[in-house]
């Protein structure tokens, strides 16, 4: 059964830095899309980074908008671990990120990190 560990969450001042990881079960390449997705105290889960892999398309990165410029995605194969470097952090980014890894049609999730960002 795949599995998906994150960590690296905690406590951080208004414009410091934190790296996010994600270690996966399976060969983190033969993935169709890892994400990382946040979600704020009383709302709803969204989108901050992913990979996705669209076949003929071939992959693509998205970053969202709002996180764009400060924090960045990448993978280490040897580790099949995916990252989520953010720098600048505001108190806006504070909320708890999930890992998502989609192999095939099956979709599985992270427990969670807390990030919190103290003005």
């Amino acid at each position: 059964q795949e599995q998906v560990v994150e960590s690296g969450g905690g406590l951080v001042q208004a414009g410091g830095s934190l790296r996010l990881s994600c270690v996966v079960s399976r060969d983190i390449f033969s993935a169709t899309a890892m994400a990382w997705y946040r979600q704020a105290p009383g709302k709803s889960r969204a989108l901050v980074a992913a990979y996705t892999y669209g076949g003929v398309t071939g992959e693509s990165t998205y970053i969202a908008d709002s996180v764009k410029g400060r924090f960045t995605i990448s993978r280490d194969a040897a580790k099949n671990t995916m990252y989520l470097e953010m720098n600048s952090l505001q108190p806006e980014d504070t909320g708890v990120y999930y890992c998502s890894a989609k192999w095939g049609s099956k979709l599985t999730w992270g427990q969670g990190t807390q990030v919190t960002v103290a003005s």
